[in-house]
């Protein structure tokens, strides 16, 4: 595990679903959030769990946490294994293409899912709906509330 009981929450956002969406997650004491341009290997290593939250761009997982990915993935290969983790993924239809590319890296850390995929449509199929800042229900914002307490929870208790 992580030196500490950290759920580190990366995110990247353009419209601000995503954002909004991470800091829900992060509204407990265990919690670090953090922008994906800003992640190093030490913040990985150091965190017990992970929530990843981006949207969905062209059918894939945002750039800039793809760069991320990029940039860390062999510096934290062989090093995380059995961990937990999550991921909210915002999305203009399905975001299933974000997740599938999600999951692979995950897979390929040897992270383990602890929670369903959260996908979130917000339904923009319009350049005009697409670029526009998103509003969040209230409703999803408890979803990823309780999605980072019940992460939290489990790393405290010891379940993951």
């Amino acid at each position: 595990m992580g030196e500490d009981k950290t759920v580190l929450i990366i995110w990247h956002s353009r419209t601000g679903a995503s954002e909004h969406m991470a800091k829900a997650a992060a509204g407990h004491d265990s919690a670090r959030l953090m922008q994906a341009r800003d992640v190093r290997a030490r913040d990985i290593l150091d965190a017990s769990a992970y929530i990843f939250v981006c949207p969905e761009n062209l059918a894939s997982m945002s750039g800039e946490m793809k760069e991320m990915f990029d940039t860390l993935y062999y510096d934290i290969l062989g090093k995380v294994e059995g961990r937990p983790f999550a991921s909210i993924i915002a999305a203009g239809s399905d975001g299933t293409g974000a997740q599938r590319q999600l999951d692979r890296i995950c897979t390929g850390w040897r992270l383990k899912r602890v929670a369903e995929p959260m996908i979130v449509s917000f339904a923009a199929q319009t350049a005009e709906k697409i670029w526009a800042k998103k509003t969040v229900p209230d409703s999803v914002k408890r979803d990823c509330e309780e999605l980072g307490l019940s992460m939290a929870e489990g790393i405290g208790l010891g379940v993951f």
